[in-house]
């Protein structure tokens, strides 16, 4: 069986773990930038999974405008009729680089779900424009999302939460916050009930870039990746909500600055083999 995994699109896609840094470091958001192909970027940010919108913003237009950004605006889609609006979506057609805030992944995919502005970001990323997001804004990528479970005790039948996501990344299922706050189990059950998903857990201030059919690690903090590609068995069909579930032969990679991954075959690369394609990057955004 084919268990490769394939970008829907070629556009670039980052998704990081949430409580990056915005100090005057602030790695992760200034690598977020220079994926741009523009020297000045207009950067969308897009603060609808938040609670407190307008904090957000400031902060992010703060640590943007400090990066070098050309212009920062504020996408602020808070219900339906907003991401129908021609206003906001021409704003997002403007964007070299798309940014979403964390929060509440499921305000985002309840909003854009099927809208004009799901559309455009989907349209903008097949263009070249980078998609980012921390948090729920990088849980919401993939077409199957993660909004609940107990990770405490989360490798139990049903435990774990999932709906539909933005459909940006197929084949990949992300988790954020994941080292600090315990969610390996989550991504273990997530592979016993469906072993094709890759898990992607992302801890705080660390991040990934999806291009092409590779995964690249990048910031101070650990990606985890969980492969239930190979499982040899689980006792999954067999139980009740809630019941315990076994699952044998989880094969999991602490990936960390520099670090790749190949999606078409399922492989951490070779040092070497990593800081080639990375080469092969840098040139290209030259």
């Amino acid at each position: 069986m084919d268990m490769s995994i394939h970008p829907a699109t070629r556009g670039k896609l980052v998704a990081i773990g949430g409580a990056e840094d915005k100090t005057t470091q602030a790695d992760v958001l200034k690598r977020v930038l220079a994926f741009s192909r523009d020297p000045a970027p207009v950067v969308g940010v897009i603060t609808t999974a938040s609670s407190i919108p307008d904090d957000v913003f400031e902060d992010y237009r703060g640590v943007f405008d400090r990066l070098g950004a050309g212009e920062v605006l504020d996408i602020r889609i808070r219900d339906r009729a907003d991401a129908m609006a021609p206003t906001f979506v021409e704003m997002l057609s403007r964007c070299d680089v798309i940014f979403l805030s964390g929060g509440d992944q499921m305000r985002l995919t309840s909003i854009f779900g099927g809208s004009p502005a799901l559309d455009m970001i989907r349209k903008r990323q097949a263009q070249g424009a980078v998609i980012a997001g921390t948090s729920a804004g990088a849980a919401c990528q993939s077409t199957t999302m993660v909004y609940g479970g107990d990770a405490t005790d989360a490798l139990r039948k049903g435990a774990v939460k999932m709906s539909a996501g933005f459909g940006l990344m197929e084949g990949v299922i992300i988790d954020t916050h994941f080292l600090e706050r315990g969610r390996f189990s989550r991504l273990m059950e997530v592979g016993a009930t469906n072993p094709e998903l890759l898990g992607v857990g992302l801890g705080e201030d660390a991040a990934v870039l999806f291009e092409d059919d590779k995964l690249f690690a990048f910031g101070p903090g650990h990606v985890i990746v969980v492969d239930s590609a190979q499982t040899t068995g689980s006792n999954v069909f067999d139980l009740s909500d809630g019941e315990a579930v076994s699952v044998h032969n989880v094969i999991m990679h602490a990936l960390i600055d520099g670090d790749a991954y190949s999606l078409a075959d399922r492989r951490v690369l070779g040092p070497e083999e990593a800081a080639t394609l990375e080469m092969k990057k840098q040139n290209a955004h030259s």
